[in-house]
């Protein structure tokens, strides 16, 4: 399988600057970067969440996870949470379950970007398989998206 189709004409059509990176079959995002020897600030990861009945990406480095309060806080409601696969694998017909890009509004979605990943000039991600990866500019990534850039994350070592 090649990377999102609908990533790629959109991407095309304006005529954006990207790299398809292959690489062996990885199903998170710390493995990625490690197998594509990318640091791991810039190796995204998307997380999809559910806010009320609403579904929303979140998109962060690889390394960090979301910090819970920090997403109520963001969305001043107790009803979000991570949304399970089965809830959001429709909404991404053309990609595999779990590698969908961080191109939320291609797919009718709002797209949360963690500050830390505006602090690098490139960002990695999957492109919609688990054997593809694109890498581009930061800042064409956001001009394409618009995501608005919040503190979601917690470290891999913060207890919580």
């Amino acid at each position: 399988m090649s990377i999102s189709r609908t990533l790629k004409e959109y991407l095309d059509r304006e005529q954006v600057k990207y790299n398809v990176l292959p690489h062996r079959e990885a199903y998170r995002a710390v493995v990625l970067a490690q197998l594509l020897e990318t640091p791991v600030q810039e190796m995204a990861k998307v997380v999809i969440i559910k806010e009320d009945d609403w579904f929303v990406m979140i998109v962060l480095q690889a390394g960090c996870h979301i910090d819970p309060l920090r997403l109520r806080e963001v969305f001043m409601t107790d009803d979000v949470r991570l949304a399970t696969e089965q809830e959001f694998k429709n909404l991404f017909p053309d990609c595999e379950l779990g590698a969908m890009p961080p191109f939320g509004p291609l797919y009718g979605l709002p797209v949360y970007v963690d500050r830390s990943l505006t602090e690098d000039e490139y960002i990695v991600f999957e492109a919609g398989t688990h054997s593809d990866a694109i890498r581009m500019r930061y800042r064409d990534f956001a001009a394409l998206v618009f995501p608005v850039v919040v503190d979601f994350h917690r470290s891999p070592t913060a207890v919580g």
